[in-house]
Formats: structure tokens, C-alpha cells, sequence
């Protein structure tokens, strides 16, 4: 039996936990604002807000309710539009009206909630980061512009807001009907219950790529729901390395302080993938076992030389990440496998880590190609180079050959075109929907240069590589 708030109703279901929470709202409780779109997770239609108990307050992620699972709902607040409704509108509704910021309207009610979880942040407003919070949005009608100055209504909304107590501005300020201020206690009255685990059923996270594949056979399949499990959502320092829980989202990533620490521009890097909704669903285990050639977070551990902790039957097994990718979606792990953590060694003073992504659309998009770099240096020379890309071959591609000729180099554009000689025969790119070969292996050459560019500005310019080229 589930138990969970949707919006001031509680519900106990015995619907099938693989149920979405999209189906689940629309059929069974036929709360109709919140539309069917893409079912990919794409579009934004569909997006609710998750509140969850973290310590005595609530905290709210937008998240998009086609890809999630019921059983992820289970001691939580999920939010349809309907939930936010006010006697009156609120201000993220007002502003799309004094705006103009609809047309045809089916994608304004996931603007609305995009826009009240934005409002519901412990921080003060901004332009852009009011922006940002609807980039899992998508509308067909608009141009947008409207709707960026609706979101800049809302900022001036929020002026003044209480960071210490956001809920209860928000209820005194109209944009939160008042029964939010009764949630955090009711939801401490719901029990969690464990998942009981057996080799058969199938582990699911966030159900990012599993409800995108596998919909209909994921409503009935029995499962292992470990996206709440707390212990491997951690993110920790430990004998020298840093561990990150296998069920740590994107977003968790983006957050932490650790990473935050040893990472100056994981917050431009962590934004290239996908939306926030998607960010705050998708786990780091969900995004290596999919086995993606363009999977963005696998891409960004490859180049930190990570290793994959898989446990069976209680036991653990530790395997460098390049050596998990056996062939196209092909794995080495057994079906009885679970990834429990990720690990890599502690970047050093010494150490330089770039991320570099190329797209049709800046974010919200799959990679035509993306690749990172992590080099160690002493004075002008690398001491070590490790070099991933994805996006031009069957697996995502860890460079062998290309961070082994890197080593004992001398930091030159020389160096960097030669390793690039390298580099075009470790690939084999084809055309596709995301681009020809051709573009393919013209995009790899230019992230290739982008991370001595962005790493190296003092030693490389574009102008400086290509004239080496």
C-alpha cells in the first residue's frame, strides 16, 4: 500500500507501483490539469512538484510525472496544478496573463508549477534563475519572450521574501494556498516502508530511461524502487576518494558541497544535462547502466577515471568504469548486479577538469557530441591525462591511446595536435538524426581544443590550435 499527499488529499493505493504518477493523477483521481505531452520527459506538461520532509521543513522539486514512478510518490507531496489553485490566481498565473505568456495552453499549467517551485526556494529571486527554473518547459506557441517576462513579474513578486521561512511568506503572499503551511506534520505521520529486494525483480531510480524504453512492460514489472534510498544517496569523502551513492540525482550532484568544493564550474557543467526536472529525477546509476554513447554524466566520470562498486548477493565488486562498457548497451554486469557507488580519487591543486557539450538546443537536449578532461600537471608538462568522449562510437568512449600519449608531454599546441591524430583514429563516428559523420568527427576535434583552450588559456587559442591543424 502506497501512502502519500496529493495535494491536500491523503491516498492510500494499491495501484500498481509502476504505475506513473501521470496516469495515476489523470485516471484514478481525475485531477485533468496536468497533460499527457511527450511521455519522454521532454516537453514539461506533465511537471508536478515532489515535496519531501528534510529535517522539519519541506523541500520541492519540479519533477515530470510521466517518467515517474508511483511507488516514488510513497511519503511524499506530489502537486498537480490544481494544487497551487488560490481564490484568486496566484502570481505565476497572473504574470502569464498580464503577459500574455499562453496561446494555446497546454503547456502553461507546467510553466505554472515550474514557476511556483522556483517561488518555493530558500533563496532570493533572480531574473536569470527564475528563467532557468523552466527550462524543462517547452512551448510551441510563444516565442518565449512572453513568458521570460512573466518570470521577471514573478521576481518582482518575490522581493523581500523570507528565506528562512518560504512556505509560510509564500501562503501570507498569495501564492500558495494555506494548506501547504499542514503538510510537513502530515507527512511525518506516513510510515516508509522498505523495499523488499530479489534477484528477479528489476532496480529502478528515477525511471528517467526505463518509462522512456520500456513504458507499458515497466506498469506491471516487479521491481526494486531504490530512488529514496537514503544511505546511497549520499556523496562523501572517504580514504582518499570521493563516493557518490548510486541513486544520487543530477541535481544532488549540482548540490553537494564536496563536489561544489573541488569542482569551480560544476554549476555551468551539471546545467548542460538535460532540465532541472529531469535533473532532480535522474540518477548517476540510471545514467551509466542505460549505457548510452552520449550519456552526459558518464561522459563527465569517465575522464575522472571512476571506478563502478557493484554489489551481489551482499557482495561488492570494484570495476574501473572504462572496462564496464563491453559493446553497445552491452554491460559487464549480471542481471543480479546492482551499482551501488561511484568513486573517483579526490582532485588536486594540480589537477585541471573540463566538460564540454554540443546540442541542437542548449539544454533540454541530447549531445551530438560531448567529451571531458581531466589533466595533472607539473610546470609545462601533463603527468597524466585522461580524456572521455561520447557521441562517435557504439559505447561511451574512454581514450585509451589518446590519454596515454598525453602523459610526459609538454603542454604546446604541437602536443595537442598530435594527440589529436590519435584521437581521430580511436573514434568511429556514423551519421544519424544528431548529425553526419563528418560533423561528428569536426565536433570532437573542436572539444578536444576546447579543453586546452578553457584550461590552458595563457598557452592556447583557437586561432593558435588550428594553425598547428
Amino acid at each position: 500500500m502506497l501512502q502519500f499527499i496529493l495535494n491536500d488529499e491523503m491516498i492510500n493505493t494499491d495501484v500498481a507501483k509502476g504505475t506513473t504518477v501521470l496516469d495515476f493523477v489523470r485516471y484514478h483521481q481525475h485531477l485533468r490539469g496536468t497533460k499527457i505531452g511527450c511521455r519522454e520527459g521532454d516537453c514539461g506538461a506533465c511537471t508536478v512538484l515532489v515535496g519531501e520532509l528534510d529535517g522539519k521543513n519541506m523541500r520541492y522539486q519540479t519533477m515530470t510525472c510521466c517518467l515517474m514512478p508511483l511507488a516514488n510518490a510513497h511519503g511524499k507531496h506530489i502537486v498537480t496544478i490544481e494544487g497551487i489553485n488560490t481564490s484568486n490566481l496566484n502570481p505565476a498565473q497572473q504574470a502569464m496573463v498580464d503577459e500574455g505568456g499562453t496561446q494555446c495552453g497546454f503547456c502553461t499549467v507546467g510553466f505554472i508549477v515550474s514557476m511556483t517551485g522556483f517561488c518555493m526556494e530558500d533563496e532570493q529571486a533572480t531574473y536569470d534563475k527564475a528563467v532557468a527554473s523552466v527550462d524543462g518547459n517547452i512551448c510551441r506557441c510563444t516565442g518565449y519572450k512572453s513568458i521570460e517576462r512573466a518570470c521577471g513579474c514573478m521576481v518582482k513578486s518575490l522581493k523581500n521574501k523570507n528565506v528562512n521561512s518560504p512556505i509560510d511568506w509564500l501562503i501570507k503572499k498569495g501564492h500558495l494556498p494555506a494548506y501547504f503551511s499542514t503538510i510537513a506534520p502530515r507527512i511525518k505521520l506516513i510510515k516508509k516502508e522498505k523495499t523488499v529486494s530479489t534477484k528477479n525483480n528489476i532496480p529502478v531510480g528515477g525511471g528517467t530511461d526505463l518509462y522512456v524504453q520500456r513504458p507499458e512492460e515497466m506498469i506491471d514489472k516487479a521491481a526494486n524502487h531504490l530512488f529514496d534510498s537514503v544511505k546511497y544517496k549520499d556523496i562523501k569523502s572517504k580514504g582518499g576518494y570521493i563516493y557518490i551513492g548510486a541513486e544520487a540525482t543530477a541535481t544532488d550532484i549540482l548540490q553537494a558541497p564536496l563536489m561544489q568544493k573541488h569542482f569551480p564550474s560544476l554549476d555551468e557543467e551539471m546545467k548542460l544535462v538535460s532540465s532541472t526536472p529531469i535533473r532532480n529525477m535522474g540518477t548517476i546509476a540510471g545514467n551509466f547502466v542505460n549505457a548510452s554513447p552520449i550519456g552526459d554524466l558518464t561522459i563527465y566520470f569517465l575522464a575522472l577515471n571512476s571506478d563502478v562498486i557493484l554489489e551481489r548477493n551482499g557482495k561488492e565488486r570494484i570495476l574501473a568504469l572504462n572496462k564496464f562498457y563491453l559493446g553497445y548497451k552491452k554491460l559487464d554486469k549480471k542481471p543480479s548486479d546492482v551499482v551501488r557507488w561511484i568513486r573517483f580519487k579526490k582532485p588536486t591543486k594540480t589537477q585541471h577538469y573540463n566538460f564540454e557539450k554540443v546540442c541542437k538546443r542548449t539544454y533540454l537536449d541530447i549531445a551530438s557530441v560531448n567529451s571531458a578532461a581531466l589533466i595533472t600537471k607539473k610546470g609545462n608538462k601533463i603527468t597524466e591525462a585522461h580524456i572521455s568522449i561520447g557521441g562517435v562510437g557504439p559505447i561511451p568512449t574512454y581514450l585509451f591511446k589518446t590519454s596515454a600519449f598525453l602523459k610526459e608531454k609538454a603542454i604546446t599546441p604541437e602536443t595537442v595536435e598530435q594527440a589529436h591524430k590519435i584521437l581521430e583514429k580511436e573514434i568511429s563516428p556514423i551519421s544519424d538524426a544528431r548529425g553526419s559523420a563528418d560533423y561528428k568527427r569536426l565536433l570532437a576535434r573542436q572539444l578536444f581544443f576546447a579543453h586546452f583552450i578553457d584550461l590552458f588559456p595563457a598557452k592556447f587559442s583557437l586561432t593558435s590550435l588550428l594553425l598547428t591543424h
